[in-house]
This record gives structure tokens, C-alpha cells and sequence, in this order.
């Protein structure tokens, strides 16, 4: 940072320049980080609301300078701003311009209704706003412009005024004081500019000095991440934004923050955003509301950042305890769970049919039905089979050649007498046993994310503690600003530590995890591959009888 940036001296200047002023202390704070970072100040609003007041404040603030005032409609002529024809130049066969005190000579200048420039020095205009530069006849010459303050009481609605609209990086609109501070508007007495005790004013020399160290202000990642969202955002509301326009708002930041005595770019100095990329004055509010909801977020942790890496562990985790694995019994063989609930190894059973509820039978061999004592030749009945009351009322139980019912109890027990089906059983299945490995990996991620988390919300508090101080002393950030900053940074803590507690509980989800034993796992495996000779020489012993 170059010695020479004193902001204390820069606070001094700031506040004299608004002595005598109502309600204008942001037009004076932008008129001033404009002309530091060799930018420009638009002020749009309707007349009497102190907009030339302010270019002439900033002509104050400067050493040596001169001053441009003009008026423009779309009668003006080119003399009016840049001069008249050199009587003499002409004699000697050249086109140039007398500059002596018009705008190519001036340092500070506010061109009024500057939307009414029309054609004929609108490129000259252009040319002088961007580059600092005037071609006077066959010559290009560099001119002392600092920054010139336009007005106007409407936006351009041309199209041919979109670049002249965009070479204004600052832009302010400006009303009527408001009813609070009227009664102290009514209190003012005459005009009196301040009288500025010479020692603050900067010379030319300084202002070089300011611009180009504030060219090695760092711009730290968290501020790209911002201004990268921003821009997403700003093409998501229709907000044409060139991107000379986003170069030169990393510029006026890099200002911002070398003035308020620091080495990098911070979140405070982003408060400037919503005076860079509004096209419509409801444009700025949107601008400032998305900025609000931004303070106190970092690339690295954001709460919306936050939330989404919080939600995808609580999925992981979920979707963890929800695993299931087929059992094995103790030989490793797959178990399947039957109708019944009892436990198998064998996946298709035979199972006994039935029917409307009932199990169904088949008749007795050689039995016959009642009354007519029809031998039973189908013993199934063409698959439909016999419930036991439909063979109860129709079997002869007692008789002097066949005396096979009186044995019911034991027929209908017997598997032979049945009419089976066969059933596929389901796998049986029990909470999967995770890896330890993999449960003591997802453990150390989630604490690294707990204690980042933490460590955010620590950052958090301590910024909230320090918001009104922070925005004090911030040479360019008005007062107003602090309650909005406190009420984001407090909801951004109450979201993080609300996070926080869900990482925590994620932790202890994933400490209960069913895991695998180890030293069960490989005394079955050691059993398993004891046991695999025996197999074979079983399954040859087999081979060799058949």
C-alpha cells in the first residue's frame, strides 16, 4: 500500500466536503471513490436536488484544479464544450480548438441533461469520458479530466446513448430530501461552500499515486466467487452488464479498499455493486438486496453451500441405514425367509395349496364318497383338491371293507396327502454390516465438515460483533447500513449453527452404523477354507459309489 494513502486524511476530506449538505452523504461518498479510481458519477432525478452542488463539493477536494459546468439540450454545439475554432488555426489551413477553459482543459465537470448530447460531440464526448483524451484537429491530446458528474432528470431511451449511459461506472438516484430531514433543510442558510483546510486536498500526484497502488490490491478468492455469482445473476434478471464494465468494478473495489487502509479486497467494499450495475433505479434496490443476503459468506462455506453438502450426507447416511444384506448361516450359505417366518437355505419350497383359505388335500386311495359309493379314480379332483370338511362330509369314516378315515389326524399330517405348489421365499435379509474402513473414512469427513463449519460460524460472530465498528469506519459504506448488515449476519449464523447440529447428528448416525467383526469375518473365512477339502473328498467318495 503506497504510504501516501492516508485514510484518516481521506475520512477528513470526505466529511468536510459534506458540511452544509441534507441527505446527500452518499452522492458525496460516490462522487469522491469515483474520481479516486478515475471513474465517473451519473446522478439521475428530476431538477433542484442538488446535483450540481455536488460536482462543484468534488471540485473542492482537488489542488490546482479547474472546473466545467454546462448545461446541455440538443441545440448544443460543439464550441459550447470543447471550444471555439482557432481564428489563427484556420488562417494556417488547421481545425483546432481553442480548450482554455472548456471541458478538455478541465479536471472536474458536470455536464447537466448530459442524455441531450447529440451526434456531433457525442464521439468526442465519448472519447474524452473513456480515454482522457481529446482529438484537437490532427492531434490526440491528453487532457487533466478526474471525473466529470453527469445529470440528468430521465434515462436515455436512445439507443445511440447505451455508450454514453455506460462510460458512467457510479450511478445515483437522486430525490427530494426527505420528511425527516426537511426541517433541516429549511434551516440552511445561503450557499457557503466549506472552506477546506488546504492540507487535505490532494494534488495530482497523489491521485496518480492512489490508482496505481490499488492496482496490487489482492482480490481474494471469496470476492471472485461474489462477483462470479453476481454476474450469474445479473444475466438471470436481464441485466446486461459489458464486461469493461465488470474490469472496471474490480478497479473501483481494489480503490475501496486500498482508501480504507487495507491490502485486499473484502465483502464491505462489494456494498459499491449496487451503484455499478443498474440500468433502472428499482434495478439498484434489487442489486442491494441480493448484496445484503451475500454479507458474511465466503466461497469456502456459504449457508446455501453449506445446506447442499449438509442434505448429501444426510441422503448417504439414510441411504446407509437403509442397507440391507441377504444372511448367510454360519457356512456362508445364503438364507431365505419362508411364509411362515422360519429360515432356510433353499430358496423354492414345496409348500401345501390352498384354497379360499383352507389347505387342500388329496381323497384317500380306494375310498369311496357318499351315497353312491363312487370309487374315487382322480384323487386330486383336476387340481382342485379337498378341503378336510369337504372330505369329512363325503368319505364313508366307518366301514367293514375300508377303514382308512378313522386314521383322519394322521392322513391330513402326512405330506404325501397333499396338494403342493411350489413358492419362491424371499432373501432373508438383515442391516447390512459396512466396512469398518468405510464408516471410520465417512466419520473423519464429516467431523473435517463439522469443524469447518464450526470455525465458519466462529468468523461469523466475530464479524457480527464488530458489523457496526466495520461499517463506521468504512469511508464508504453510509451508517444506515449496519442494522441490515446485522440482521443478514445474524441469520447466516443461525443457519450455520443450525447446520452444524445436523453435521453433528450425521456424525452420530454413521457411529452407529452396524459394522463389520473383524475377527468374526476371518475365523469363518478360516473355517470355510478348512472345510473346502473335506468337500472334495466327500464329492469324489460320491463319484467314485456312483
Amino acid at each position: 500500500m503506497s504510504p501516501n494513502v492516508d485514510t484518516a486524511r481521506l475520512r477528513a476530506l470526505r466529511d468536510a466536503l459534506l458540511t452544509g449538505l441534507v441527505e446527500r452523504d452518499e452522492a458525496i461518498r460516490l462522487a469522491l471513490i469515483a474520481a479516486l479510481s478515475g471513474e465517473h458519477l451519473l446522478m439521475v432525478g428530476p431538477p433542484g436536488t442538488a446535483k450540481s452542488l455536488v460536482a462543484r463539493r468534488l471540485h473542492l477536494a482537488f489542488k490546482e484544479s479547474t472546473y466545467f459546468e454546462r448545461l446541455l439540450t440538443r441545440f448544443t454545439v460543439p464550441e459550447e464544450l470543447f471550444g471555439p475554432l482557432s481564428i489563427k488555426g484556420l488562417e494556417e489551413d488547421r481545425y483546432e480548438r481553442l480548450t482554455y477553459k472548456y471541458l478538455p482543459s478541465s479536471s472536474i465537470a458536470f455536464l447537466d441533461e448530459i442524455f441531450k448530447a447529440n451526434s456531433a460531440i457525442l464521439n468526442s464526448l465519448l472519447t474524452l469520458l473513456n480515454e482522457r483524451e481529446f482529438d484537437n484537429g490532427t492531434e490526440r491530446v491528453k487532457t487533466p479530466l478526474v471525473a466529470v458528474i453527469g445529470a440528468s432528470n430521465e434515462l436515455p431511451q436512445e439507443e445511440e446513448l447505451e455508450a454514453l449511459f455506460d462510460r458512467f461506472l457510479l450511478r445515483l438516484h437522486v430525490g427530494p430530501v426527505s420528511a425527516a430531514g426537511f426541517p433541516a433543510l429549511l434551516g440552511l442558510r445561503g450557499q457557503e461552500s466549506p472552506q477546506l483546510n488546504a492540507a487535505l486536498k490532494l494534488s495530482h500526484e497523489e491521485l496518480v499515486e492512489i490508482q496505481q497502488a490499488a492496482e496490487d490490491v489482492a482480490v481474494p478468492d471469496d470476492v471472485l466467487a461474489l462477483l462470479c455469482d453476481l454476474r450469474d445473476w445479473c444475466a438471470a434478471e436481464n441485466i446486461p452488464v459489458s464486461d469493461r464494465r465488470w474490469r472496471k468494478v474490480v478497479k473501483l473495489l481494489q480503490t475501496s479498499a486500498l482508501t480504507n487502509g487495507n491490502d485486499a479486497v473484502s465483502i464491505w467494499d462489494c456494498w459499491l455493486l449496487q451503484h455499478c450495475l443498474w440500468n433502472a433505479p428499482e434495478g439498484r434496490q434489487k442489486v442491494h438486496d441480493w448484496y445484503s443476503q451475500k454479507v458474511g459468506t465466503s466461497a469456502a462455506m456459504a449457508p446455501s453451500k453449506l445446506t447442499t453438502i449438509v442434505v448429501a450426507w444426510e441422503g448417504r447416511l439414510k441411504s446407509d441405514q437403509g442397507s440391507r444384506t441377504q444372511r448367510r448361516d454360519e457356512e456362508g450359505r445364503l438364507l431365505f425367509e419362508r411364509k411362515d417366518g422360519s429360515i432356510t437355505t433353499d430358496q423354492v419350497q414345496i409348500g401345501q395349496k390352498m384354497r379360499d383359505g383352507e389347505y387342500i388335500f388329496l381323497a384317500p386311495q380306494n375310498g369311496y364318497w357318499q351315497p353312491t359309493r363312487q370309487h374315487i379314480r382322480d384323487r386330486s379332483d383336476e387340481g382342485k383338491g379337498y378341503t378336510e370338511s369337504e372330505m369329512d362330509s363325503h368319505l364313508i369314516v366307518k366301514d367293514s371293507n375300508f377303514r382308512i378315515w378313522d386314521k383322519r389326524t394322521a392322513y391330513l399330517k402326512a405330506p404325501e396327502n397333499w396338494i403342493t405348489e411350489k413358492s419362491i421365499s424371499a432373501p432373508a435379509m438383515e442391516p447390512t454390516q459396512h466396512k469398518s474402513i468405510y464408516v471410520a473414512d465417512c466419520i473423519r469427513q464429516v467431523r473435517e465438515l463439522l469443524s469447518a463449519a464450526e470455525a465458519y460460524a466462529d468468523q461469523l460472530r466475530q464479524r457480527l460483533d464488530a458489523t457496526h465498528l466495520l461499517v463506521q469506519q468504512h469511508l464508504w459504506i453510509p451508517a444506515v447500513f449496519a442494522e441490515p448488515a446485522v440482521q443478514t449476519l445474524q441469520s447466516n449464523l443461525d443457519q450455520v449453527n443450525d447446520l452444524a447440529a445436523r453435521v453433528a447428528a450425521i456424525d452420530t448416525g454413521y457411529q452407529k452404523l452396524p459394522k463389520e467383526d473383524r475377527l468374526k469375518l476371518a475365523t469363518e473365512m478360516l473355517k470355510v477354507a478348512l472345510e473346502s477339502p473335506k468337500r472334495l473328498e466327500r464329492t469324489d467318495v460320491r463319484q467314485s459309489d456312483d
